[in-house]
């Protein structure tokens, strides 16, 4: 299972819920990422019969969500205690929804379709706009993986190549030709170092 980001400390949670009540984007996210070793460990009483533990720490996330949206500090109830019940709720939720459409059918299996024809899963029967933040709260965390690994891996010359190869900070995105001229070397050194660093992040972000 994924390595989850260490949870965050009182004060820590205190500061970002504050800066969340005031509408900071930021802060919700890592009010969520930072909260996703609970639904992991929620979601493990719900393995097994065959369920996916990828599909039901998706279906726990959208509860981590709806609990950081709705969470009130001023109840004098903590976070965690509070967003282990929306999990846990959501969860069920899910489970007796697949009940319901048989014992082996995924959340993931097509169940009909769309006004527009389209093809539609239990996934988007439970929650559609909730399964796009999820995906949102999901690439996000990937991405700062990978400036992570690019930071913690990669030598100068490396860091430059994947810099202007992919358009990090800003950049616009060069070729290896290019990329080959500004630094004065040849195409396949470019080649060569590009692969080699994507690898060592590779390595790291697995």
């Amino acid at each position: 299972m994924k390595a989850f980001q260490k949870p965050l400390t009182p004060e820590e949670e205190r500061e970002y819920l504050g800066k969340w009540k005031t509408g900071d984007q930021e802060a919700r996210d890592i009010l969520i990422e930072r909260n996703m070793r609970l639904v992991a460990h929620i979601s493990k009483k719900y393995a097994g019969e065959g369920r996916d533990p990828d599909d039901l720490i998706s279906i726990g996330t959208i509860g981590l969500i709806k609990a950081v949206n709705t969470f009130d500090p001023g109840k004098n109830s903590k976070l965690a205690t509070y967003a282990a019940k929306c999990i846990d709720n959501e969860i069920l939720m899910s489970l007796r929804l697949e009940k319901k459409f048989g014992k082996d059918v995924s959340l993931y299996d097509p169940i009909g379709t769309d006004k527009e024809g389209n093809m539609i899963s239990l996934v988007d029967v439970v929650e559609t706009d909730e399964r796009e933040v999820v995906e949102q709260v999901q690439l996000t965390q990937e991405i700062r993986e990978m400036y992570d690994a690019y930071e913690q891996c990669l030598k100068e010359k490396e860091k430059t190549v994947i810099r202007l190869r992919y358009g990090l900070f800003g950049h616009r995105e060069y070729t290896q030709r290019e990329i080959a001229r500004q630094l004065g070397i040849s195409r396949s050194y470019v080649s060569r170092i590009e692969k080699a660093a994507l690898l060592k992040m590779r390595a790291v972000m697995e």
